[in-house]
């Protein structure tokens, strides 16, 4: 898919982010990159075979409890 030099990592790749968006809709919460990867704003990730990536968010900081 990817035309740009050097090229994008692939959808396989670990770095897979790292590619340049083709389309973005914030309003909508996604984008989709050169690799066909869409990526949503919550950091999950459908991948172009189908795969779903999980969003990896960090724990919310007022969750976080601390001993008296």
């Amino acid at each position: 898919m990817c035309q740009h030099q050097p090229p994008c990592p692939t959808a396989d790749s670990a770095d897979r982010e790292a590619a340049r968006q083709v389309a973005h809709h914030p309003e909508q919460g996604w984008s989709l990159l050169c690799n066909g990867v869409l990526l949503f704003e919550d950091t999950g990730e459908l991948l172009p075979d189908g795969r779903i990536i999980a969003p990896r968010r960090p724990p919310a900081a007022s969750r976080v409890v601390k001993a008296a």
